[in-house]
């Protein structure tokens, strides 16, 4: 099929434009967060060290890899996640039953003795692995190794929480989250993973994906609240960072993600934080989904893609539900008020049709 000259310079110009931006303005983040990352990464570090030292079941596994930091994730430029995983989950069952969306609960194998479990002092009388109870514990030993750390002047434990954040330099939040690593599992209330008749992802990838597992995370949450309190406290949350990201590997896809970040820091920064890189990467795999093949994820698609992601966007501010991807019963937009995600529909609209309107729209953002 022949297409026309016109249509052939737009696209190049608009591939132009994008990686110019992407040289520019996304890649400068990435380096700027990456020195921020060594800096608190280092801190946090002495930290668990020191933990470490009071209590050796919290072992510190927040160690650099290929140039990225194990279980860490970034929430925003200056907002960070640790996830501590802890070790010697073998003598509890994972029980997925759906009562409590988004959250699994450990309880103790049949027959098993307490004593026989590393964790034995933060089970309940009904034989649970409680997620707040060990994340009490964490809690007062970061507050102590906190103050013993040589870097006790800038570091301090954010107050009226049971979440546990170091507050660093007076800037960065940085949460640390006690978690067990799953793996060699796959979660009932994900069982419908891969929709069938979509061919994307590959089922080698499936495979690879289900084998790496998934966490179970103990902290807040607000699709918890509400809940039995009881179990809400004994409950551990579903996270799957590790598979997420393994879907992403290939094509555009991670250059995709590293634009729409970008982005939402320079131009969705708004009142009520109703949109966070969280939801632009969920957005991203079912945009996965509608364009499956390998050719829709190449340099001349990333614009496609883009206004795509930012189409479903609007159109999930606007119904107010967006369905976290591997448990689509579980709403990201929880606790966010209607005017809060009215408004930021107005927003990304504004930043959707600039795109689509401007072939120099890159230039401006």
């Amino acid at each position: 099929m022949l297409v026309p000259q016109d249509m052939v310079t737009v696209q190049s110009k608009t591939i132009f434009q994008i990686n110019k931006y992407y040289a520019e303005k996304v890649q400068v983040r990435m380096g700027n967060i990456a020195l921020v990352l060594r800096e608190i990464c280092k801190i946090v570090q002495e930290v668990l060290r020191e933990v470490e030292v009071q209590e050796p079941r919290f072992i510190s596994s927040l160690v650099e890899c290929n140039g990225r930091y194990e279980g860490l994730e970034v929430i925003s430029p200056t907002a960070f996640e640790v996830v501590l995983y802890l070790n010697q989950m073998g003598v509890f069952n994972f029980v997925d039953d759906g009562s409590l969306p988004g959250a699994a609960v450990l309880k103790l194998s049949d027959g098993r003795k307490r004593s026989m479990s590393l964790w034995v002092e933060f089970i309940t009388a009904s034989g649970y692995l409680s997620a707040r109870k060990i994340r009490s514990r964490f809690h007062t030993l970061v507050a102590q190794a906190v103050e013993k750390c040589p870097y006790r002047d800038m570091v301090k434990l954010v107050p009226d929480t049971t979440e546990v954040k170091l507050r660093i330099r007076e800037r960065y939040t940085v949460q640390i989250t006690p978690a067990f690593k799953c793996t060699g599992i796959w979660p009932r209330s994900a069982a419908h993973w891969p929709i069938l008749n979509i061919p994307w992802p590959h089922p080698a990838l499936v495979a690879e994906v289900k084998t790496e597992g998934f966490d179970l995370l103990s902290k807040e949450s607000v699709i918890l609240q509400g809940k039995n309190a009881n179990v809400e406290g004994d409950a551990w949350l579903l996270h799957f960072t590790e598979a997420e990201n393994r879907l992403l590997q290939g094509g555009y896809r991670k250059r995709c993600l590293s634009i729409l970040k970008t982005l939402c820091d320079r131009h969705l920064e708004l009142p009520g934080v109703p949109i966070g890189y969280y939801h632009l990467k969920t957005l991203l795999l079912y945009e996965c989904e509608k364009h499956p093949r390998e050719t829709e994820w190449d340099a001349g698609c990333v614009a496609d893609r883009l206004n795509g992601i930012f189409l479903q966007l609007i159109s999930c501010l606007q119904c107010r539900r967006c369905p976290h991807y591997f448990l689509p019963s579980l709403d990201l937009f929880k606790g966010k008020s209607p005017t809060v995600l009215d408004n930021a529909s107005k927003h990304v609209w504004r930043l959707c049709r600039d795109i689509l309107t401007s072939s120099k729209a890159f230039d401006r953002l």
